[in-house]
């Protein structure tokens, strides 16, 4: 017993001399051990999460049943059509063509109702939707609004699964966003990717903008389709893509949720949406313009027309005026002043200001309801 105990403090005390050799002598080797053991740390969790692979599926099964297949269909009337028949001496007779196309939707509420994009159902002769179990519904159309190209359809059934709603305020470049729809009519169809920007305008697409940008594969048919945050609520209406070939490269627009949800409110409410109106045309200001007004650089809007005894008439707004603020904000655009207008409720005072041959001009003008 006692050789075996002496045996044990010898090895102890040479694995503790070897150490301190190695310590002081060769402490690169330590140095490479620690560092691979950093690597596989930091690997870790990248790779898995509590032990499994890392996973959007949670938040995509929370959100894809109240996602939904729209099928429209309309008949044009078409002259006969040039082809081999022709150089037989048998051309095709005049008819009718049935043209079908499809997009996507998602259920908003437990009665129902589904928010899609305008250009999804416009011009439409019939309309169905087509749930994720196969099921299809006639719809009703409760309400348009071309000016963000939204459109709120109703389907009658006792269930539906609603959407989870999330909001599109707390977006931030870099999140993480998933697109859900039915691109190319294959079946629903989930794709990946971040927020590439925010408050996105000024691309012609609607009359009111104020997109996300993503880089989720948005193709024909998603239209209408849900984008969503890694949780599985609904933070987008897919609504357009960027393409010259009319497939995804990368740059797809969103509705943020939360101007759709208060347009679909608007539309359930009172079957369309209010908007501010004062019936006056602008157009940008350039450098020339700024210096005829005396400005440091190109801001604010010039007035190119008024409306005879609208708005902006009664309130004393003259063509050639520049206008410099809507309700104390400033303006730098036709863009930003359209978008105050139309977010001041109709009845309301908009104080304005605005320059007139070279003299600040302060006035209220009372806004209408903008023609639907």
């Amino acid at each position: 017993m006692v050789n075996f105990s002496r045996f044990l403090l010898q090895a102890a005390l040479t694995g503790v001399a070897i150490a301190v050799v190695v310590a002081v002598f060769f402490p690169h080797v330590l140095d490479r051990d620690r560092a691979e053991r950093a690597e596989l740390q930091v690997a870790t969790p990248l790779s898995t999460t509590n032990g499994a692979a890392v996973s959007y599926a949670d938040g995509v099964e929370r959100a894809a049943p109240a996602v939904v297949n729209i099928m429209t269909s309309r008949v044009l009337d078409t002259p006969g059509i040039l082809d081999l028949h022709e150089f037989f001496g048998q051309p095709m007779p005049p008819g009718d063509t049935e043209q079908a196309s499809l997009g996507s939707g998602v259920i908003m509420t437990d009665r129902g109702h589904i928010l899609t994009n305008h250009h999804v159902i416009e011009e439409a002769d019939a309309i169905a939707v087509v749930l994720p179990n196969g099921d299809a519904h006639p719809v009703e159309i409760i309400g348009i609004d071309p000016d963000t190209d939204l459109a709120v359809l109703r389907i009658r059934t006792d269930e539906v699964a609603v959407a989870t709603v999330g909001h599109s305020r707390d977006l931030r470049v870099g999140d993480v966003v998933l697109a859900i729809g039915n691109p190319f009519g294959v079946g629903q169809t989930v794709t990946q990717g971040i927020v590439s920007a925010t408050g996105r305008n000024q691309l012609g697409i609607n009359t009111f903008e104020d997109f996300i940008q993503t880089d989720a594969a948005i193709n024909p048919g998603n239209s209408g389709g849900a984008l969503i945050n890694a949780k599985g609520e609904v933070i987008g209406i897919n609504t357009a893509i960027f393409s010259r070939s009319g497939g995804s490269h990368g740059i797809g627009f969103a509705i943020p949720v939360d101007l759709a949800r208060d347009v679909m409110t608007e539309i359930i409410e009172q079957g369309y949406v209010a908007r501010g109106w004062l019936g006056i045309e602008v157009q940008a200001m350039n450098r020339e313009l700024a210096d005829s007004f005396g400005l440091d650089a190109p801001r604010g809007v010039l007035v190119a027309g008024i409306l005879r005894d609208g708005p902006a008439q009664e309130a004393g707004i003259e063509i050639g005026d520049a206008i410099t603020h809507l309700n104390g904000d400033a303006v730098n655009s036709p863009r930003e002043a359209l978008n105050i207008i139309a977010r001041t409720d109709p009845g309301a005072e908009l104080p304005i200001t605005l320059l007139r041959d070279g003299e600040e001009v302060k006035l209220d003008a009372t806004v209408a309801q903008r023609p639907i």
